[in-house]
């Protein structure tokens, strides 16, 4: 049995929970060697608990920061692309534990301001408490945000949309638009046609058709609740805006797969 089937099987059985946590568990374990020496080499950099930090990303602690520092980096470098990064007010949809945020002010500022929204209650708190110069807020599922209209000039949401439902992309695609000021800069990262080898044959067929394909059955907006993206349906749901670019990046390894990147234009 592939991994596809299983995870369907483990989902209908109910047990999909089960069998994260004990994937967090080995992780965990594989991991403790490289974190402890990260520890000792990083004595003053904050870290989220081990569980907040799987539930966005990995237990790696390097990945987690030097990791998230870089992608900052790369994040930066694709927004100055299309804007001047200059009193801009700059919003990550979705920040977890912080991993990417944290490093933005110091990277970027030059008059800009940071924001950071999640629905993760423990995540925010953690994050508001640990993590200076960004401002906070709570969200929850619903399509909701805490700002006003035309209130940021930048969103970037990493690995949001893959965790959410159909009805729920287009309602969160609505609510980032809200948000987002005339002629911002939204930039989103999807399962793109670099996953079609992990779907099922039925998955991958519906796929091909042009239709997003959810693994649910788990608690939406979770890291084991999963989406995939075809062209056409993420071309349709843009259709309100204008697409900068689409990303497509390859991997040399099979421990990485990469997703798409999404940049438009309001």
């Amino acid at each position: 049995m592939n991994k596809a089937k299983l995870s369907n099987l483990l989902r209908q059985l109910n047990l999909f929970y089960v069998a994260d946590l004990i994937r967090f568990r080995i992780q965990k374990f594989k991991n403790q060697k490289f974190n402890a020496q990260f520890k000792k080499e990083y004595p003053n950099v904050a870290l989220p608990p081990d569980y907040l930090m799987y539930e966005s990303f990995q237990i790696n602690y390097d990945k987690y920061y030097n990791g998230g520092r870089n992608m900052a980096k790369t994040l930066s470098e694709y927004f100055k692309k299309h804007i001047e990064l200059k009193d801009k007010n700059i919003l990550d949809w979705g920040c977890g534990p912080g991993r990417i945020v944290r490093h933005m002010p110091s990277l970027i500022n030059n008059g800009c301001q940071f924001f950071a929204t999640d629905y993760n209650a423990n995540s925010i708190a953690w994050c508001s408490k640990n993590l200076p110069n960004i401002e906070f807020n709570k969200n929850e599922l619903k399509a909701k945000l805490p700002y006003n209209d035309a209130s940021m000039d930048v969103i970037y949401g990493i690995s949001i949309f893959t965790h959410l439902s159909e009805p729920m992309h287009y309602k969160w695609f609505n609510e980032l638009i809200r948000v987002l000021k005339p002629n911002g800069i939204l930039l989103l990262t999807m399962h793109g046609d670099n996953f079609k080898v992990k779907l099922t044959d039925t998955e991958l067929s519906d796929y091909n058709k042009g239709k997003l394909v959810v693994r649910g059955s788990i608690k939406e907006g979770h890291r084991t609740y999963a989406a995939f993206h075809p062209k056409a349906f993420v071309q349709n749901l843009f259709k309100p805006t204008t697409v900068l670019e689409h990303i497509e990046l390859t991997s040399d390894t099979k421990s990485w797969v990469p997703q798409d990147i999404w940049i438009i234009r309001k």
